[in-house]
C-alpha cells in the first residue's frame, strides 16, 4: 500500500509508490482486457505500432528472445490477423513484419477499455491529487525516455 506522502521523498519511497501503482494498473487493465492475445503478443504488438516495418531479428532482439521464439510468437498474431509478413525489398530473405488494420482496431479497442478503467479511478481522486499526478507522470515519462534513449543530460532536476 502507498504510504503517507512527505514534501521530498526519497527515491526508494517513490519506487515502492510506482511499484503499487504499476501493480494496481496490471489488476484495472486486466479486468478490461477481453483480450485474444498474451502479454508477450502485446508487446509485439506496441513495438510494431511504433517501429513499423521492423524485421524479425531486430524485434527479436527488442523482446530479448530468440528469433525462432519469436517467429511462433509472429506465427500466432499472423493467424490471428494482427500482423503481416511482408519480403523484403531490397533483399528477398528478409521479412518485414507490420501491425495489420484488424491489430490497429485491437489495439485502440484495448487502450479504449483501459481509459475507460483508469477514468473511473481518477475520477475518484481530488482535482489538485490528478494534476499532481498528471505533472509527475510527465515528468517520469521525460526521465525514463532519457534513460532509454541514453540522454542522461535532458533528465536533470526540472522546475514547475
Amino acid at each position: 500500500m502507498v504510504t503517507a506522502l512527505r514534501p521530498h521523498p526519497q527515491p526508494d519511497e517513490v519506487t515502492r509508490a510506482t511499484s503499487t501503482a504499476a501493480e494496481l494498473l496490471e489488476v484495472l487493465w486486466g479486468r478490461a482486457s477481453t483480450a485474444p492475445a498474451s502479454a508477450s503478443q502485446l508487446r509485439v504488438l506496441f513495438i510494431l505500432e511504433h517501429h513499423d516495418g521492423i524485421n524479425l531479428r531486430t524485434l527479436a532482439d527488442s523482446l530479448a528472445s530468440t528469433p525462432p521464439s519469436t517467429s511462433r510468437l509472429c506465427d500466432r498474431l499472423q493467424a490471428a490477423g494482427f500482423l503481416e509478413r511482408v519480403v523484403g525489398p531490397d533483399d528477398r530473405r528478409e521479412i518485414r513484419l507490420h501491425l495489420s488494420s484488424r491489430g490497429r482496431s485491437f489495439l485502440d479497442d484495448l487502450r479504449c477499455r483501459r481509459e475507460r478503467e483508469l477514468q473511473a479511478v481518477l475520477a475518484l481522486m481530488p482535482a489538485a491529487k490528478r494534476a499532481a499526478l498528471q505533472e509527475g507522470l510527465a515528468s517520469f515519462c521525460h526521465a525514463a525516455a532519457a534513460q532509454i534513449h541514453g540522454d542522461v543530460e535532458v533528465v536533470g532536476e526540472q522546475t514547475a
